[in-house]
């Protein structure tokens, strides 16, 4: 089957069509038939009714959007959004995603975002279609559109029988109607003047629809960005600098020169790559081309040990409040009864995908094809379109997943490097990341060093709340040249953009109450030690362990039950108390102060509670542990998940979205950490960088609330949240050791065992 289909093809309903992510076969099949070329009519008009959905002939509904599926089921979700606004079967609707000429921009998938902001704009666009078919059904059949149902995709007149279908009144048609729309990427709004169904009216929202991208992974006929071929292709590898800011010196080409299949050895700027006819020979060669590189000295810290210091005494830093402060902290600190401080540090972190970075691209003249794996289409064709200095409307971005990303292809940098190769040969050219790329050069999730102060008056009442977060900014985020452009030639824009900023103590009132989420050190014209980006809910683990963790010695400090502490403090967030009560009951919890009575043996159990708000969605999580206290090993026997991110569209995929955040959450906890020194990443392989195994994945029990009056709301990110919180305070009640340095390594447990942590306390 030919992949390259316009949207004329699309109105004419030949059934060529199927869900994106099933849009090509097995590997075999795809060759010839992905080719494809940018359309130059210039960008799809956010007003057209046309660019969102098309009537087939055959009766199929087809939408168009540039959000994609990462492997969260949001494909699955929005057609269920679609096909109940429409009132057509499930499989009846057919998604286009992540072709930049195809559709219009939403907005880079990220954040949690897609259900919360492209549900509605699919949800509006429907509605607006479906009364324009009502309309064009009222003249066909003679009766007024309030005589009207619509059953499958059929019009009937209530009480005389006579129907038409969608596919006889608009098949193969455009509508030619236009729709308000206002904003663009995630801003983009679409006016509500056709008034879209009640939530509780729908029939297919809320269902537990099977996710329509599994069947082909789970037969192995998906074809991921790695599986993608093109005519001609030949095959690139980056010959990668010790550090970052590294420039190459010389370049002995006659080093690869006895490599049969050699094409061309790439050189612009700090940029060097190779280009051969075989994937082996462009390894071969990456592996074998001297190059000899020159490093600019940097004042930054060269070890993870320096990074915190570097952290605590760097001066310059913008202060972004993560919410308006409230009352005078510095008073009530100054005359309370007692006070407590403590202080946590977050390491860098992977993204880890599991596949490395991959992408196609196929550069002649003044025209541009990319395959990449990218979370926001529209964002890699403007800054390929920087790079190459061509019109964006010359450049096509096709969407072809990968294998896990968190955040990771926000800022998708095999694009870029397949671009400069194939613009050096004019041939297709596909770069292929090895794992050893993936984990030196990858953008980390930066390190961030988080103090706590809270006051209190002669009963006990928590009177100050004061939190400070101070963390590296993203230097490879939206509008930033990445480093392929940056070796080549562009300057970036500024320093980079804060790692967010929620989760500081934000889902509990205090009297006076100071959260400064993300303090931004900027240092130029030091660069940060790593290349840093968004990774999965971007710094909130961070700030979730330290505020988690702080009302946990706060309870502990005064004998008092952790979840009964919250309950006080969060009584103004009715949601927030909902979930803390919902997951207790999951998990059977007993009142009791922490740490528990201690065991005899050599196995302690504890368990920890965390609760969170996050994109609007509010997590609570309760998290059961066994602690060797010889070996200091940390096991999570048990995580109970409460999880309320507003009315629910699928509730199966969400949950496939919690246990995937628990099990990464608690892998994030346990064991990762990016070491690092002057010459670079140390660990560069699974075996120095580990996450957690199969055998060690704790049992997930989910009690899912579900708000119909709600609008959705996000679950891709929401619940890893709280996760490295309550595993931590789980442990502090196993063993009475507070941890506050992540991963839980048994070296730290042990460490923090044996001095005995405990807050800090004034009278």
């Amino acid at each position: 089957m030919n992949a390259k289909i316009s949207r004329r093809e699309v109105l004419k309903g030949t059934g060529a069509l199927v869900v994106s992510f099933n849009l090509f076969g097995p590997v075999s099949q795809v060759l010839a038939q992905l080719s494809a070329g940018p359309d130059l009519a210039g960008d799809l008009k956010a007003t057209s009714l046309d660019s969102w959905i098309a009537i087939g002939r055959d009766g199929m509904v087809t939408v168009f959007s540039s959000k994609v599926d990462l492997g969260t089921g949001v494909e699955t979700a929005l057609a269920q959004i679609v096909a109940d606004e429409l009132d057509v079967q499930f499989k009846q609707i057919k998604m286009i995603t992540g072709d930049t000429t195809k559709a219009v921009d939403q907005g880079i998938t990220a954040g949690s975002r897609t259900i919360e902001l492209a549900g509605p704009q699919l949800r509006q666009a429907a509605a607006a279609a479906r009364q324009e078919l009502l309309k064009l059904a009222s003249q066909r059949l003679g009766a007024p559109i309030s005589k009207l149902t619509v059953t499958d995709g059929v019009v009937s007149v209530l009480g005389n029988g006579h129907k038409v279908s969608y596919a006889n009144l608009l098949g193969g048609k455009h509508f030619n109607v236009q729709i308000p729309a206002t904003g663009n990427g995630w801003g983009l709004k679409l006016a509500p003047d056709v008034p879209a169904k009640n939530y509780m009216d729908y029939k297919t929202v809320g269902k537990s629809v099977p996710r329509v991208d599994l069947p082909p992974k789970f037969t192995a006929q998906f074809t991921y960005v790695q599986d993608v071929r093109v005519p001609g292709m030949l095959h690139g590898r980056v010959v990668r600098p010790p550090t970052v800011a590294a420039k190459p010196a010389s370049i002995d080409e006659d080093s690869i020169k006895n490599i049969p299949g050699i094409v061309k050895v790439v050189h612009e700027g700090s940029f060097v790559g190779v280009v051969a006819q075989t994937e082996w020979a462009a390894i071969q060669a990456a592996k074998a081309l001297k190059v000899t590189w020159s490093t600019p000295e940097t004042k930054m810290p060269a070890n993870p040990d320096a990074v915190y210091d570097y952290l605590k005494n760097t001066k310059g830093f913008a202060e972004r409040p993560g919410m308006p402060p409230r009352g005078n902290v510095e008073q009530a600190l100054a005359q309370a009864s007692k006070t407590m401080e403590a202080t946590y540090r977050w390491p860098f972190q992977m993204h880890g995908m599991l596949a490395p970075s991959c992408a196609i691209a196929d550069v002649q003249g003044d025209k541009v094809t990319i395959w990449a794996p990218s979370q926001g289409i529209f964002d890699t064709r403007k800054r390929v379109s920087d790079l190459l200095g061509l019109p964006e409307s010359k450049i096509q971005v096709l969407y072809r997943e990968a294998s896990g990303c968190y955040g990771r292809l926000g800022t998708d940098d095999a694009a870029e490097d397949a671009v400069v190769m194939s613009r050096a040969v004019s041939k297709p050219v596909r770069v292929q990341w090895m794992r050893a790329d993936e984990h030196g050069w990858e953008p980390k999730g930066p390190a961030q060093l988080l103090t706590v102060r809270a006051a209190m008056d002669a009963s006990g009442k928590v009177t100050a709340w004061d939190f400070l977060d101070r963390s590296f900014p993203w230097t490879e985020a939206n509008g930033i040249p990445l480093v392929t452009s940056r070796q080549v030639g562009l300057k970036a824009p500024g320093q980079g953009f804060p790692n967010g900023t929620g989760g500081g103590g934000d889902t509990y009132t205090f009297d006076n109450q100071r959260i400064v989420a993300s303090a931004i050190p900027w240092v130029q014209p030091d660069p940060t030690p790593l290349r840093t980006s968004p990774l999965r809910a971007p710094g909130d683990l961070a700030r979730m362990f330290a505020s988690e963790c702080f009302m946990d010695e706060l309870a502990a400090a005064q004998g008092v039950d952790g979840v009964q502490f919250r309950m006080r403090y969060a009584a103004s967030n009715k949601r927030a108390t909902d979930a803390l009560t919902a997951v207790a009951k999951l998990a059977n919890w007993q009142e009791r102060p922490a740490p528990a009575p201690t065991s005899s043996g050599n196995i302690a159990a504890g368990r920890g509670v965390a609760v969170s708000a996050r994109s609007n969605s509010v997590v609570a999580v309760v998290a059961e542990v066994e602690v060797d206290k010889s070996s200091g090993e940390v096991t999570v026997k048990k995580v109970a998940v409460a999880h309320d991110c507003g009315l629910i569209i699928n509730p199966d995929g969400l949950k496939n979205q919690i246990e995937g955040n628990v099990i990464q959450g608690t892998s994030r906890a346990l064991m990762e950490e990016v070491l690092y020194d002057s010459s670079g990443i140390k660990n560069l392989d699974w075996s120095s960088y580990p996450i957690l195994r199969y055998e060690k994945i704790p049992q997930i029990d989910i009690r899912l609330i579900d708000r119909r009056e709600m609008p959705a709301l996000g679950g891709g990110e929401p619940s890893i949240g709280p996760v490295p919180a309550a595993i931590a305070n789980a442990i502090f009640d196993a063993t009475g050791a507070r941890l506050r340095e992540a991963p839980f390594t048994p070296e730290r447990v042990l460490r923090a065992m044996h001095a005995g942590v405990t807050s800090t306390q004034r009278a």
